[in-house]
Formats: structure tokens, C-alpha cells, sequence
């Protein structure tokens, strides 16, 4: 009768380590199996679309996303930074944004976005590269001592300034408007970097 207890509780033992070897082998092959699916680090420096998820942005707030080896903001406006582009225009190089290499045709109007809230823009200022810093703050800044200043993006290495639309200030050394990049919806709470709305 001992007998029978320890051959059962070993075939026990031998069905649940044969198991947990069996599940440990498919998590295995299951694991870089389901990482293949992604673009790899060469297929993203190449142009391989990038989704972002936009549902928790917060009007005012921005991300940064990696596309091809660059920064991309994403910044969800609120209504009133939206309805200040227009009052920028004096101020700016190109307010309409005449240099079409700038942005895709599908990009129009002074928000320079597909959906008036939304901007997406490449993170690199146009004059030598640097990445501006995010400064939506409203008044006086160690860039503009005036308090004119009403928010957007500002370059550290050598002064550049942008509004939230990525246009470029008059008086500054970038001489074009920051770039936006091909992009696309892929829902109300997704976009694709990379993808051209028209190609949707």
C-alpha cells in the first residue's frame, strides 16, 4: 500500500514538472514570437509608423513620442491657446505656413493640425537641430523679460521661439516653422505617426 502512495505521488511530481516545463517552453518561443510583430529598432530609424495613445492627454499637456530617431510632440491644446494663433500672425516669419516642405498638403489653416486641438510636430528647432522646451507658461520668462511672452517653444542653444503651433518668431535664428510630420487617426484615442491622413 506504500507503494502505491509513492508511485502516485511521484507520477504526481513527474505530470506537474513535465507541465511546468512544457508552459516555461511555450512562453519561450511564444515570447519573441509576439515581439516580432513589432518594427524593430532598424525598421523605426528607417520610417516604420509609430502609434501614440492620445486619450489620456490632458488639454495644455504634451508627449513625446520617437519617430525615426526623433522627437515628436504631441500637444493637446486647450480652446483658448487655439483661438491666440490667430492674434500671432504680426509676429511671426511664416504665419501661414507658405513653405510647403514644412508640413503634408492635408496640414492647412494657422493651427497647422488636422484637428484644431491636436499638434504634432517634429522636435527639432530649424536652425541647427537642437530639441525646444516645452514652456506653455503665460508672461514674463528669462527669454523674453517683457511678459509678452504667451507660450509655445523655446530653444536653448540659441533663441529660437515658436508659438503652440510651431511657427516660427520674428527676430530669431530658425528661419522656418517647425516641422510636422505625415501622420494620421487611427481613432478618436490613437495616431499614427508616419501614415498620411490621405492615405487613411
Amino acid at each position: 500500500m506504500s507503494s502505491d502512495g509513492v508511485n502516485s505521488g511521484r507520477r504526481r511530481f513527474l505530470t506537474v514538472a513535465t507541465s511546468a516545463v512544457g508552459v516555461a517552453g511555450a512562453v519561450g518561443i511564444a515570447v519573441p514570437f509576439v515581439q516580432s510583430w513589432n518594427p524593430s529598432a532598424r525598421a523605426r530609424a528607417a520610417g516604420a509608423p509609430v502609434k501614440a495613445d492620445i486619450s489620456k492627454l490632458e488639454p495644455g499637456q504634451m508627449v513625446v513620442v520617437e519617430w525615426r530617431g526623433k522627437p515628436v510632440y504631441v500637444m493637446r491644446r486647450t480652446p483658448e491657446q487655439v483661438e491666440d494663433l490667430a492674434s500671432l500672425n504680426a509676429e511671426l516669419k511664416d504665419p501661414d505656413s507658405a513653405n510647403e516642405d514644412q508640413q503634408p498638403a492635408y496640414i492647412t489653416g494657422i493651427d497647422r493640425s488636422i484637428k484644431p486641438d491636436l499638434v504634432v510636430l517634429v522636435g527639432l528647432c530649424t536652425h541647427l537641430g537642437c530639441a525646444p522646451k516645452f514652456r506653455p507658461e503665460v508672461g514674463a520668462t528669462e527669454f523674453s523679460t517683457d511678459g509678452s511672452w504667451r507660450g509655445g517653444f523655446f530653444c536653448p542653444c540659441h533663441g529660437s521661439t515658436f508659438d503652440f503651433a510651431g511657427r516660427v518668431f520674428s527676430g530669431v535664428p530658425a528661419s522656418d516653422n517647425l516641422l510636422v510630420p505625415p501622420y494620421s487617426y487611427e481613432n478618436d484615442d490613437v495616431i499614427v505617426i508616419g501614415v498620411d491622413q490621405e492615405a487613411v
